[in-house]
């Protein structure tokens, strides 16, 4: 399997630690999966309220192209906070046989029921804007899984 790995980060808050912790995680994600790591896009200093980031641009031409099999983010507030948008983007990705897993969610977009999810973290994502940490928000969204 062709993966590929996104790494953001949005502000001078965040520094390239950030960054450099994300690639570790996915990394590791995917030698435990045995996904081959074909590229990495990274984004620095951009926000995840549009798709208009040069590297995640250029990542989904690839996948357009049919050059990657799975993209590897660590959350989806990494991917995007827009929450139509990231709908409209794994959408996209699905109808090319392309998966998304976010790792720190669990979320591997071509599995029943994930975009029912995907959509629950998304809208948290876009309204609380980071306001209550991401451990909080998986359990949160866990509970109401039932």
């Amino acid at each position: 399997m062709r993966g590929v790995i996104y790494a953001r980060y949005s502000s001078d808050n965040q520094r390239e630690e950030s960054i450099e912790g994300q690639i570790r995680e996915n990394t590791g994600f995917a030698r435990k999966n045995g996904i081959d790591i074909v590229d990495t896009y990274i984004d620095r200093a951009y926000s995840a309220k549009t798709d208009n980031r040069p590297e995640f641009q250029r990542m989904l031409k690839m996948c357009e192209q049919e050059q990657i099999d799975l993209i590897i983010t660590k959350s989806i507030s990494r991917f995007a906070r827009n929450t139509m948008e990231a709908l409209e983007i794994v959408r996209r990705l699905k109808i090319l046989g392309i998966a998304v897993q976010f790792e720190k969610e669990g979320i591997y977009t071509l599995s029943l029921g994930d975009e029912m999810l995907l959509n629950t973290f998304t809208a948290i994502s876009q309204n609380c804007n980071g306001v209550f940490p991401a451990k909080h928000t998986v359990r949160i969204c866990r509970e109401c899984r039932v």
